[in-house]
């Protein structure tokens, strides 16, 4: 998963949306886990500016 730290609104809807908890929000700064990520895409779905995206 690719984030676009300049796109992101820091808004954590994408955090409530992933079922593998492979995001967070820590003082305004998404992390992302490709550990845990399961490829759902329930993330890209749910950002409202689309600041992420599947990696090439």
């Amino acid at each position: 998963m690719k984030v676009d730290y300049h796109r992101c609104l820091h808004c954590g809807g994408c955090v409530g949306s992933c079922p593998q908890n492979a995001i967070c929000l820590n003082d305004y700064v998404l992390e992302f886990d490709d550990k845990l990520c399961n490829g759902c895409g329930r993330c890209i779905k749910l950002c409202p500016v689309a600041a992420l995206s599947k990696e090439a």
